[in-house]
């Protein structure tokens, strides 16, 4: 027997008789008080020894208990005592007390020096010049619209990415639409459809097609051309984006647990009520390449001329470029591609999808921004860049790399108030964010929450122009790759480097003779008319990641 299990007997035996016969012989209520204790610490260890199922358990009857209670709490522990400011993930103390200061309109500023280790392998940086200069107004908004486009948009450089009513509340819907009217930015619908709440204050809207095509659909799941008519002609509709993946979980598709699918919900999205509501991994319109050029064409139209485009993390990097050959065959551009970073989140996601799959925000960036250099496209496409922007000097590194602009959906949820305690996928948040518990939601006051968005946006947005005017420039379109440095193995600081060397305008058309033969081998590899696109071996060398 374990130490615990001869405990449990000694306590069952002798401890029941001894406090018994005292309180016979006493009358005193603190030995029937005792009685009662080690009488209920026998019931629930001869359940543990002999009915329980947890083995720990039958081990170690009843202060097992204590282990499972304190694990309930363990990442609370590790938050607010254990960790130090600069190694939790997903998002540091540093970083979510700097959202936290700046959607409050408080102090942001830090003493005695930085906590970092600059000569940190991979350590990102900048350099800055002894003439900075600052932004004039009209540098501060990027307009999204290609040549097909009629009604193009005046953008934001930081804007609020995808969260669906159904993974977050009412009310915090209804927060971060008021704080992107008061900000002037745009909210992100994510894939759950348009809901009244995004509705109600005028904030302006990018309407999220996802692979459930939810809030377009008819009652068999195929798309429905009069609802969504309906829908993207309403004037807080700016711009369509047609979802095929996201960063946290690609080829995985989307999950509303049943717990969270109010009627609602399932009015909204035209789903039912009994069951977890899956979206496909695969947009049902957007099977291959051309299809989904071919899409975007046809929402673009019905919207009355709309920017429309795509988002996706980016796999395989000849899928990528197969959607490149299929716009210089089709002759069918997006206005914009927002491209999700592996690091992306996600209220609920499969721990293998989230680890393992996708590329990282920076090389996604830097390597679609190549591409669409190489196949003469990007001067008609805008690139918005998602996955995880807390300060401004993280806005600053997708645009230096190739980005437009910019999404935020976690550091958003922060200036709402989210804690990062990570019960998103429970419907038990604390904070009435991420839950369709009406009783936990009601706790956001949505005027008060709107603001700080509005004053995180506003803050962050204040510091990157004075970052960019701080190296010399006097736009955000003047930041290159190269002025992005990070710390080699050495220990030498170098401009940011990737696997994917750049391109020249129209490099990947003309094919010239020196051209890198990583990019050769992808687009020689990959057909508009489909996806699939076999990964061979390739072995990386020097004189293919010099730029």
């Amino acid at each position: 027997m374990t130490i615990m299990q001869k405990a449990f007997w000694l306590i069952a035996s002798l401890g029941n008789l001894i406090s018994l016969s005292l309180y016979l012989s006493t009358a005193n209520v603190f030995f029937l008080l005792l009685f009662s204790g080690t009488l209920l610490y026998t019931v629930v260890g001869l359940y543990d020894l002999y009915v329980g199922p947890h083995s720990l358990n039958r081990l170690y009857p009843v202060v097992a208990y204590i282990r499972y209670f304190l694990e309930s709490f363990r990442v609370e522990i590790q938050q607010y005592f254990i960790a130090n400011d600069t190694e939790e993930r997903p998002f540091n103390r540093e970083q979510r007390s700097l959202v936290y200061q700046r959607s409050k309109n408080v102090r942001d500023t830090i003493a005695f020096g930085t906590q970092r280790d600059l000569m940190e392998e991979n350590y990102l940086s900048l350099w800055h010049s002894l003439a900075p200069k600052k932004l004039d107004h009209s540098e501060k908004r990027v307009t999204i619209g290609g040549p097909d486009c009629l009604l193009p948009y005046e953008a934001s450089h930081l804007n609020i990415s995808a969260m669906s009513f159904g993974a977050l509340s009412q009310n915090a819907i209804e927060a971060l639409n008021l704080g992107a009217h008061k900000a002037g930015c745009y909210h992100n619908t994510g894939e759950g459809a348009v809901s009244p709440y995004h509705l109600k204050h005028g904030g302006d809207l990018v309407w999220q097609i996802g692979t459930g095509l939810f809030g377009c659909r008819d009652h068999d799941g195929h798309f429905n051309e009069s609802s969504f008519k309906d829908m993207a002609t309403r004037t807080s509709i700016k711009m369509i984006e047609v979802k095929l993946s996201q960063g946290a979980k690609p080829g995985h598709g989307g999950v509303l647990p049943k717990s969270k699918i109010s009627d609602e919900i399932a009015a909204i999205r035209h789903i039912p009520t009994d069951r977890d509501c899956v979206s496909p991994a695969v947009n049902p319109e957007c099977s291959t390449p051309i299809d989904l050029l071919h899409f975007i064409k046809r929402l673009r139209n019905l919207s009355g001329g709309k920017p429309v485009g795509f988002k996706l993390c980016i796999g395989n990097p000849a899928e990528f470029l197969a959607i490149c050959k299929a716009m210089l065959q089709t002759g069918i551009t997006p206005d914009f591609i927002t491209v999700d970073g592996a690091e992306g989140g996600t209220g609920a996601a499969p721990v293998e999808f989230s680890n393992r799959l996708g590329m990282p925000c920076l090389e996604s960036v830097y390597f679609v921004h190549n591409a669409l250099i190489g196949s003469g496209l990007r001067d008609k496409i805008r690139i918005i860049a998602s996955g995880k922007t807390a300060s401004s000097f993280d806005l600053l590194s997708k645009l230096a790399v190739g980005a437009d602009l910019v999404n935020a959906a976690r550091t958003m949820m922060f200036a709402l108030g989210c804690i990062q305690s990570r019960h998103c996928n429970t419907n038990l948040c604390p904070t009435g964010i991420a839950t369709q518990d009406p009783a936990r939601s009601k706790a956001i006051d949505v005027t008060d929450k709107s603001n700080r968005v509005k004053n995180f946006h506003d803050n962050t947005l204040e510091s990157l122009y004075e970052l960019i005017g701080s190296m010399g420039l006097t736009s955000p379109t003047q930041l290159k790759p190269h002025m992005l440095k990070h710390r080699s193995v050495n220990g030498k600081l170098k401009p940011i480097g990737s696997h994917f060397a750049p391109l020249t305008v129209n490099a990947l058309n003309e094919m010239p003779d020196d051209m890198n033969s990583q990019w050769k081998q992808w687009w020689n590899q990959c057909q508009a008319h489909t996806f699939e696109v076999e990964e061979e071996v390739y072995i990386f060398n020097e004189a293919d990641l010099a730029s």
